[in-house]
């Protein structure tokens, strides 16, 4: 049933039923407060009533013999005057000797003395004795030992609220009751209240505006996400619930980008596969077209012809088969296929032996290449393979874009716990507007000539493999053509 409840309302519920049970509790200690405090007035002014009607009146005659009639008389008269006390005669083993009980008033012949002893030893008040007119009640009362010779020989034992003080007592005690009772649970709704709109406009209102913003994910989730992540999160959190809204928002900021993210690499993946379409369409259909040629007009042709066209249908089939390698080889490396297996080698070995692979198109072209590496280098922990492709790919771009006679510089030094690797050439360099887009997947919108000019997909490899090894690539401005620089950690 509780469970069924909003949060405002069980809270109003635990802080009113907390207030109620606080009033209980504090009516119950007040009534008892006020009960003790009266009887111990009470009795702290009628402890000396006792000792003043044993020093005046005669209660016992000479021989020690109590006249139960004669004291009967005595204690009427007592009573009259204060009808608020009952006067009883008690040997000191307890028994009761006379009183002026009306027949079958009288509950119990016999008290415990042990109360009597410790009211005339001195005891705080109150002290409570055997009440003879009821069973087991205990009320105050005021007692003096009655002497015989400077023998003890009972007790003058009165009690000081009787019968009829009870009576008119318990009626305006119940009136009491009914009052305090009245008045708690009128401020106890009253607070209640109070306390139930203080946790709804400091807890629950709150909770609510959260609650209202969450459930908009289930309409529409990430418009819902955006809009939370664009509130502005408490500076200073006060409580849990603005701790837990600026958690929200957090999130919401988190997953917002997220979604950005997702978004703009598939449409990067969307481009890039329209892209890789139309690099693929292209020499196909060259060489399509040209076998196509061959098939019909070979009788037609003469021999030149013939491998004039092979020799290009043949070009347009490397390029489609390096294309679609290189395409399968990011795929893997993108998507975990690919695992560097690190080991720990001499750079400068694997360097001087990926340049002399170059030497024949260096000298064709008459490039000049310089290496500048230190002759103490430590070992890198790094997959030879990988490696060794990513300074063929960076030196292949560098020969390919410089111009005849131009000059291709390696550099290769240690910083801090990196190892650095610079190629630079002095080709014509690398337009400002494909620089942001140099190390990203081409987009179907981008020319091609520009697409070309940019290193198509090897870039894109070779910043993956640095990646798979904990490096990077970047390109360093420079003042004449293109300058890549990567590291490996050491």
């Amino acid at each position: 049933m509780i469970r069924r409840l909003s949060l405002s309302q069980q809270l109003t519920l635990v802080f009113t039923s907390i207030l109620l049970l606080c009033a209980v509790a504090a009516c119950s200690v007040q009534l008892y407060s006020s009960s003790q405090y009266g009887n111990a007035m009470v009795q702290r002014l009628s402890a000396g009533l006792a000792q003043q009607i044993v020093n005046s009146e005669p209660l016992v005659d000479e021989q020690g013999t109590v006249n139960k009639q004669t004291l009967k008389t005595l204690f009427d008269r007592l009573m009259t005057l204060n009808p608020s006390v009952e006067l009883y005669l008690v040997s000191p083993d307890g028994k009761v000797l006379a009183d002026a009980a009306p027949p079958g008033h009288l509950k119990r012949e016999t008290i415990d003395v042990v109360p009597l002893q410790t009211f005339l030893s001195g005891a705080a008040w109150p002290v409570y004795g055997d009440d003879p007119r009821s069973i087991d009640k205990q009320k105050v009362f005021s007692v003096a030992p009655v002497r015989l010779n400077g023998a003890l020989h009972c007790y003058l034992y009165i009690i000081l609220q009787g019968e009829d003080l009870n009576a008119l007592a318990e009626t305006a005690w119940h009136k009491a009751l009914w009052s305090t009772l009245g008045w708690s649970l009128l401020l106890v709704a009253l607070f209640g209240g109070l306390a139930g709109l203080a946790v709804f406009y400091w807890v629950t209102r709150p909770v609510k505006q959260l609650t209202a913003d969450v459930q908009g994910l289930e309409q529409d989730s990430i418009s819902a996400i955006k809009k939370l992540a664009q509130q502005q999160p408490d500076d200073d959190p006060a409580n849990e619930v603005a701790i837990l809204h600026n958690t929200f928002i957090e999130l919401a900021r988190k997953i917002a980008g997220q979604w950005d993210q997702l978004s703009d690499s598939d449409r990067q993946r969307r481009e890039f596969i329209a892209n890789i379409s139309h690099d693929l369409r292209t020499p196909l259909t060259s060489l399509l077209g040209y076998l196509e040629t061959l098939s019909m007009k070979a009788d037609t042709l003469s021999p030149e012809e013939n491998r004039q066209y092979l020799a290009i249908a043949l070009r347009q089939g490397h390029k489609v088969r390096h294309l679609s390698q290189q395409l399968f080889e990011l795929a893997k490396l993108e998507h975990g296929g690919i695992k560097p297996q690190l080991e720990r080698f001499a750079i400068g070995e694997l360097i001087q032996d990926v340049a002399q692979k170059f030497d024949l198109a260096i000298e064709t072209r008459q490039l000049t290449l310089k290496v500048e590496m230190p002759r103490s280098l430590p070992l890198v922990n790094a997959d030879v393979s990988m490696i060794e492709r990513v300074v063929t790919n960076l030196l292949d771009n560098a020969v390919r874009h410089t111009p005849q006679g131009g000059t291709i510089q390696l550099r290769v030094w240690q910083e801090n716990a990196q190892l650095q690797v610079e190629v630079a050439d002095s080709g014509p360099g690398i337009e400002d507007t494909l620089r942001e887009q140099l190390f990203q997947r081409p987009s179907a919108l981008t020319l091609k000539s520009a697409r070309e000019n940019r290193g198509g997909l090897g870039l894109l490899i070779v910043r993956r493999m640095l990646e798979l090894h904990g490096g990077g690539i970047r390109l360093v401005d420079a003042n004449a053509g293109a300058c890549f620089r990567f590291y490996v950690p050491l």
